[in-house]
């Protein structure tokens, strides 16, 4: 990931793949919402465009550069983005960045990106390879 990647002060252009509200049972024993599971929402998220590409089920093999760098709060509104960035013969590489709203805000700030990597997977849970695109 580059500098200004994590610099930018705006989410990406185009709509997130998810969005979902931050709640009390989701927390630390701190009171901010648990890192597991905003990986858990980005995990899910990064799959859909896998998914999408791979024309079938996928399963994520790896997680990459994970960064946190804001707290999230219960009741914030997260909104998470996914952008293919590699393909090779059975992997997808998907960078996934989550952002969130405050309650009564405007301004979306970056709280959480990584790089997760998807392998398309047959019925017998072997890898695949990718569909030729068209």
């Amino acid at each position: 990931m580059t500098d200004s990647a994590v610099l930018s002060p705006c989410p990406p252009d185009e709509p997130p793949v998810g969005r979902m509200i931050a709640m009390p049972a989701d927390t630390n024993p701190e009171g901010d919402i648990f890192g597991g599971w905003l990986l858990a929402q980005m995990d899910l998220a990064g799959s859909s465009p896998a998914f999408n590409l791979a024309r079938g089920r996928c399963a994520t093999v790896a997680v990459d550069s994970m960064v946190f760098h804001q707290p999230v709060s219960v009741g914030d509104e997260v909104s998470i983005y996914a952008t293919v960035i590699r393909t090779g013969r059975t992997s997808i590489g998907v960078r996934v960045e989550a952002w969130k709203r405050g309650r009564g805000q405007d301004q979306m700030v970056r709280v959480t990106e990584g790089v997760f990597t998807y392998v398309a997977i047959d019925q017998d849970r072997k890898p695949r390879p990718l569909p030729d695109r068209e």
